[in-house]
């Protein structure tokens, strides 16, 4: 009996994928509260990994490694948020006399501008009273969801140690059965594609934490030289969104901005605030990230706006944050696998040599072949 092999059609294979996409997009959508901490719990347990191993070597019983490394990695985390909080609780409390100068500096630029435009500065000030009263309604709405965002927070923060603690502890068992999935014939492979892809997820997270480390250093030192007032919370609020690729970098230029015109008689610190800051984003983006960060994953510009855009659209603020790491993980994956090289490519940086040939370039090749 002759078998033929059955081609399912191009159309068929691309409703299937599609299917499977948006079904994948609505289940993290739904899970979101599960997902996201075994999320953040995977990433943190990959950075501590290379520590539990090292006391492991050092004949220390696996179960008392893992539980010395998340002492030590919490320790950090809580004295420095500790640090970040009470800064960010002063400014909180400053937060309200800041709104009223800069309710009175944008009233006394209104009515100067209405005078220049010859525009009734009566019309202006009520729109803007009846917009401050609108997001004033909708922030005492909002107060009942931050409650319980707040509260979701807290379980999410005492699930996080549990959940990083039985990854590692679990981890030969989850990199066995990765390996089992493909077949013994496979295995070597797979066992070369997990080790190298684990090797680079570690560097490029480790990167990102020198790249924020090094960030908060240059913005801080900035706004200590000028006198900005809540210069170390301002630092390291603008360290943690520039994270966020495009977007973050311009909200964390425009809060001491702010903070500067209204703490500040002259309105020249602003300005030498967006021109440090233009300057610090310029080592950033041509120095720190290639060094330290892009040397180990390279991702386009066009990707990560939309996985930003994407992860903000599903898990909100953490999304943001998760999105460019998840990203990076996806196409070290990408990399490593043959069938899915194609969009590893895709999502990286590098352009095909044939773009970068001048076009009378191009001709004479043409011509050449013919």
């Amino acid at each position: 009996m002759i078998t033929e092999k059955l081609e399912i059609p191009f159309y068929a294979r691309a409703t299937i994928f599609l299917v499977g996409a948006i079904a994948l997009l609505a289940l993290m959508y739904i899970a979101k509260g599960i997902i996201i901490p075994i999320v953040f719990a995977i990433i943190i347990a990959i950075l501590l990994q290379p520590v539990v191993k090292f006391l492991v070597q050092k004949k220390i019983n696996r179960i008392i490694a893992i539980v010395i490394t998340l002492f030590l990695a919490f320790s950090v985390i809580i004295a420095v948020g500790g640090f970040f909080v009470s800064q960010a609780i002063k400014l909180a409390d400053s937060w309200p006399i800041l709104v009223e100068k800069f309710t009175g500096m944008l009233n006394q630029i209104i009515t100067e501008a209405s005078g220049y435009y010859e525009i009734n500065p009566q019309k202006i000030h009520d729109w803007i009273t009846k917009t401050q009263g609108e997001l004033l309604n909708s922030s005492t709405a909002a107060i009942g969801k931050t409650l319980v965002t707040l509260g979701s927070i807290l379980v999410v923060l005492f699930l996080l140690p549990v959940y990083i603690f039985l990854i590692l502890f679990y981890q030969p068992l989850i990199l066995d059965f990765i390996r089992k999935i493909f077949g013994k014939s496979n295995q070597s492979q797979v066992s070369g594609i997990v080790r190298q892809t684990k090797t680079v997820i570690q560097r490029y997270l480790v990167g990102l934490l020198i790249e924020a480390a090094i960030i908060t250093t240059l913005y801080t030192t900035t706004l200590l030289i000028l006198g900005i007032e809540y210069a170390i919370v301002l630092g390291i609020l603008g360290a943690l969104l520039n994270l966020i690729p495009y977007i973050g970098g311009i909200v964390g230029v425009a809060l001491p901005m702010i903070v500067a015109l209204v703490t500040k008689s002259n309105p020249m610190y602003a300005i030498y605030i967006l021109a440090i800051y233009y300057f610090i984003q310029i080592i950033d983006n041509n120095y720190i990230v290639p060094k330290i960060v892009a040397s180990r994953v390279k991702i386009n510009a066009l990707f990560s706006i939309i996985a930003v855009i994407a992860g903000n659209a599903l898990w909100g603020i953490p999304g943001m944050f998760l999105s460019i790491p998840l990203l990076a993980i996806i196409k070290l994956i990408c990399d490593h696998i043959e069938p899915l090289k194609p969009w590893g490519f895709l999502l990286g940086d590098t352009m095909p040599a044939l773009l970068k040939i001048k076009p009378i370039r191009l001709m004479r090749l043409k011509r050449k072949s013919t």
